[in-house]
């Protein structure tokens, strides 16, 4: 008796991993298994970046804040304490963007907390 194999989900699944590798240099986008290596590495990469972000935005909300309130002869560490002890709820993405977009409703904050 001939052996069966589901040719069909096994094709739909190389397809997948191929459509995935869309836009791949090279061989990695037309060899199954080049390509599957490089997909596989690729979602590997997506996942722990999307962690990253949220890293990455928050050191540079930081370094925006703390640019803001040196012009305001204070620094980061300073303007939090002072922040937090007014009891002034502002979270870092908001005072990132007031230090960029909005420098007198920032500085207005930093004379209330001062």
């Amino acid at each position: 008796m001939p052996r069966s194999v589901n040719h069909v989900a096994s094709r739909q699944r190389r397809k997948n991993v191929l459509k995935l590798a869309k836009g791949y240099f090279g061989r990695r986008k037309n060899v199954w298994t080049v390509a599957k290596n490089a997909v596989e590495k690729g979602l590997g990469y997506a996942y722990r970046d999307r962690r990253q972000k949220r890293r990455h935005f928050r050191r540079l909300w930081i370094q925006r804040i703390n640019a803001a309130a040196r012009l305001q002869g204070l620094t980061y560490s300073q303007f939090i304490y002072k922040l937090n002890k007014a009891g002034v709820e502002l979270n870092r993405k908001v005072l990132a963007d007031l230090a960029m977009n909005h420098p007198q409703a920032f500085e207005a904050v930093v004379n209330k907390v001062k």
